[in-house]
Parts: structure tokens; C-alpha cells; sequence
């Protein structure tokens, strides 16, 4: 049995840059600083190749100026690339193939002007020998800061936990991996890790980047789980991280699953890890699986909750099951539903539970909640929480048995976006903490 909850709290930790510091180690740069004065300012990340990637200000008015291949470009948004207030920081992010200039006004960093490299036919933006190359360059300004690249929101919140599912936590704490969202769609994103105090306040902690065992370059693949497994980790991801905003782009069955094993303490700094395949059964053609969620049974062998679309976008939850990983099975599919993900494994006494989220793109009487369905994926009630917008995962922390009067939690995510009209969907949300709301 699982208790009902209430909204306790929420946070929006928006940063440009996450750690400060050169080289990079995967396509995720920022470089921000404050305004000296009326005169211009200009923020650039320059390439070993002669590569430059800049963003100016001028009597407010902000515009790309991108070095390609002895090329020079001007780029300016028409309709978003003035400020709306006097801006006081100037920032430059590179989020994937991406470059984007934002200006701080209002208390609010706003998307004035991007582009996909890709369009000028710029670097290879996730190769790490030009990655390694890469340093940053400003004038005009003050209070520069540069590294690696932040949020602009949290979304795909998910426990990080002990093979057998039990959260893994240090001291007081418990962590969390959410993808960290950057000014556009998907492929601008990443994995981050992030630390989930007693009291209910986040903190950033880590970043995870992943190569490909089909090809070259480093990718901020995300919708990720961070298992604790013996003496290591596993991390099982999903390849959003070049998943086209055009319908006309998508290729079915690119967007998988992938898996990688480290030994390094990915629970702080910045990591990258050679992947391979997941392979998850199906209960009919897909076009892909993403949100995987492992854990082992006591008998040594693995459950794994994942999602499936017959098409894009028509998914919903599965459960796979094998002694090992690469001998799964599935064990049950819910086929009635057309918009739920978030699939989530939650041990209860002795017994599995599988937790997702039914959008509101589902019929009905099945939209706008949380379902919870027995390890053969037959629905046997809903958790009691408030549901907040787009698709929110239930992420739901058992009570520290070594904290006398420790509460369950549940921890989610909204749709709310940020970073102005131009950034549009993709940087959602804010990061929702339920506390217990009643006694078991």
C-alpha cells in the first residue's frame, strides 16, 4: 500500500554554465558575463580549426556571428532578437549542434537568436578532438564565466538506486538523474545528477555524456536510470540526443536504449561512457523504446520497465524480464494506452509494481494520472498525487528505515518552459517534491 501525497515544494535551478572550466568533453559549452557598459559585447567559443562561434550585443539587439570554413555568417531573429528590458549578462550556449545567444532581463535569461550549426555546414560539434580545441573568448564585458553547460529546466526526474531498487543515498541525501534541458527541442539536452537534501532543496552535482556503438562523437543522451550495481554502475539511457525536431527526419528505430558499466565515481564531475545496445523485446513493430528502468530480483535475475511507440507518438509501458540483460523476455505490455511513459519499477513488501504516467492524449478515463500495474502490467490502482502538466514521471522514495520519522516522497516535473518564445518546447520544467500526505 502506498500512501496519498501533496506538493511540498518546487524548484526551476537555472544556470548557463554548470562547472566553470575548459576543455570540454562533450558538445554542452557555455559562456555568460555581465554587461560592462552601452558599448557592444561580444562572447565567442573559438575551434583548433579556425572554427568561431560568437554572439553579440548591441543597443540591444543580439546576433549570431559564426567562423565556418573561412565563412563568415551574420545571423539576427527578426522577431525575438531584441530585448524586450535592458539586459544586464550576455550569454552563448553550444547544446549539441547548437548555438544560441540569450540575453538577462528581468530577471530571466531569454533565447535571442539560434542556430543548427549543421545548416552553415559548421564542425562536427561532438567530435572530441575538436571538443578538446575548443576555448572561450569575450570582450566588452565583465564576471565572464565559462565551462560546461547547465539548464534551463529539469524534466525525466528518476531515483538513482541500488540494484535491488532501493534508493542509493549519501549521508542525508538522496540522488536523482533528470535531463537537463537546453534552449530547443530535444537534442539540445543532456544527463545531469543531482542531490535531493532531507529537507527538500536540489543541487547539481554531475554531468554523464555517451558515445554510440553505432557511431562517432560524444551525445547528451537522456531520460536516463543510474544503478549501483556491486562495486560499479550501470546506466541505461535513452538516444534522444539527435532526435529531430521534423516529423520528416525521424527514422524508426534509431531512438533505443543503450547501456554502459563504469567503475568511476559518476556521481560527481563529468563523465563519458561507451555504450552499447539494449535490446528490449516488443509486443508488436516499434519505432522506438525509450524511459529504461532496471532492477534485480532477488533470484539474480532483471526486470526492465521501458517504453515502446508503435508510432511517433503513440506509446505506452513494458516490462521485460530474463536472467540477465541481454536474455530478456517480455512479460507484459499495456496496449490500451496511447500517451504514457515514465515507466518506473517500485518494490512494495515482496511484491513488483510498475508506476508510469498516463498523459492527457489518452482517452478519458485513463488520462492524467498514475497508474500502477503488477509485474504482469495488469493495472491494479493509481497513485493518489497531483498530477502536474505535459507527461510527469512518479518517482516515488520509500522512507530511510535509519531516519526515525522518515516520510515517503515523490518526486516529479511539470511542463512549465523557459528561456522566451523562441526556445519553445524542450525546456520544461520545474522539479515538483510530494511529501506524504497522509499515515499508512
Amino acid at each position: 500500500m502506498l500512501p496519498s501525497f501533496e506538493i511540498a515544494a518546487r524548484h526551476r535551478p537555472i544556470s548557463l554554465v554548470a562547472a566553470e572550466g575548459f576543455p570540454l568533453h562533450a558538445p554542452f559549452g557555455a559562456v555568460e558575463a555581465a554587461l560592462a557598459g552601452d558599448g557592444a559585447a561580444e562572447l565567442a567559443l573559438e575551434g583548433p580549426d579556425g572554427t568561431r562561434l560568437a554572439v553579440r550585443l548591441a543597443d540591444r539587439r543580439a546576433s549570431l556571428l559564426v567562423r565556418v570554413g573561412g565563412a563568415e555568417h551574420a545571423l539576427r531573429s527578426r522577431r525575438h532578437g531584441r530585448a524586450a528590458a535592458p539586459p544586464t549578462r550576455l550569454g552563448l550556449t553550444l547544446t549539441g549542434s547548437h548555438l544560441a545567444v540569450l540575453t538577462f532581463e528581468d530577471d530571466a535569461w531569454v533565447v535571442r537568436g539560434r542556430i543548427d550549426l549543421r545548416e552553415l555546414d559548421g564542425p562536427d560539434t561532438r567530435a572530441p578532438a575538436w571538443l578538446a580545441g575548443l576555448t572561450p573568448d569575450a570582450s566588452g564585458v565583465r564576471d565572464v564565466r565559462a565551462g560546461s553547460f547547465g539548464q534551463l529546466g529539469l524534466r525525466d526526474t528518476r531515483l538513482v538506486s541500488y540494484a535491488d531498487g532501493s534508493p542509493y543515498r549519501v549521508g542525508g541525501e538522496v540522488l536523482l538523474t533528470a535531463t537537463s534541458a537546453g534552449p530547443g527541442f530535444f537534442d539540445t539536452a543532456h544527463t545531469s545528477v543531482w542531490a535531493l537534501s532531507a529537507a527538500g532543496e536540489i543541487s547539481w552535482r554531475s554531468d554523464l555524456f555517451f558515445e554510440r556503438p553505432d557511431r562517432r562523437g560524444v551525445y547528451g543522451d537522456h531520460a536516463t536510470h543510474l544503478v549501483r550495481d556491486g562495486d560499479g554502475w550501470l546506466v541505461a539511457t535513452s538516444t534522444w540526443s539527435d532526435f529531430p525536431a521534423r516529423k520528416a527526419d525521424r527514422v524508426p528505430g534509431a531512438l533505443g536504449v543503450t547501456l554502459a558499466e563504469s567503475g568511476a565515481d559518476l556521481t560527481r564531475g563529468q563523465h563519458v561512457l561507451a555504450t552499447r545496445r539494449l535490446e528490449l523485446p516488443s509486443d508488436g513493430p516499434l519505432v522506438g523504446a525509450w524511459d529504461p528502468h532496471l532492477a534485480r530480483t532477488p533470484d539474480g535475475g532483471w526486470l526492465v520497465a521501458y517504453v515502446g511507440a508503435r508510432r511517433f507518438f503513440d506509446f505506452h509501458p513494458l516490462l521485460a524480464a530474463g536472467p540477465s540483460l541481454d536474455r530478456l523476455a517480455l512479460r507484459g505490455a499495456a496496449t490500451d494506452r496511447r500517451a504514457t511513459e515514465g515507466s518506473t519499477l517500485l518494490r512494495v513488501g515482496p511484491d513488483w509494481r510498475v508506476l508510469a504516467s498516463d498523459g492527457r492524449d489518452n482517452r478519458r478515463s485513463i488520462r492524467g494520472r498514475y497508474p500502477v500495474f503488477d509485474d504482469s502490467m495488469t493495472e491494479i490502482g493509481t497513485l493518489r498525487a497531483p498530477y502536474p502538466t505535459n507527461i510527469p514521471w512518479p518517482t516515488v522514495i520509500p522512507p530511510d528505515p535509519d531516519l526515525p520519522g522518515d516520510a515517503w516522497r515523490l518526486v516529479t516535473f511539470d511542463g512549465r518552459r523557459s528561456g522566451g518564445r523562441l526556445a519553445g518546447y524542450g525546456t520544461h520544467g520545474d522539479v515538483v517534491v510530494m511529501g506524504q500526505a497522509d499515515p499508512l
